[in-house]
């Protein structure tokens, strides 16, 4: 048993820090307490799957925008955004359908 004596973000945020006290001999020590991440699984159109890749997903951003005024860093932009909306989703598998829907917001 231990009560948490001091909290606090680490790690730009991704990392809680907290500093404890064991109840039964005062003494104190350090835990980090991180988020896990569970992978994500792309389900292409012939059924097959495999892990989401981040960098697939902004190369072919890059072929769609190729003749357009978009800058690498707004696609990454986008990139983040979708990375994040899909981690948050309660689903580990996604359709390349429902990828590219979000590409086209």
């Amino acid at each position: 048993e231990s009560k948490v004596i001091d909290s606090r973000p680490a790690e730009e945020g991704t990392t809680i820090r907290r500093r404890r006290e064991c109840l039964a001999c005062q003494k104190r020590f350090t835990t980090y307490e991180t988020i896990e991440h569970l992978p994500l699984v792309v389900v292409k159109r012939d059924g097959s799957r495999q892990q989401f890749d981040r960098v697939k997903l902004i190369n072919g951003m890059v072929r769609a925008c190729e003749k357009r005024p978009v800058s690498l860093s707004q696609l990454e932009s986008i990139a983040d955004e979708i990375e994040q909306e899909l981690q948050s989703a309660l689903e580990r598998e996604v359709s390349t359908v429902e990828i590219g829907e979000m590409v086209m917001k």
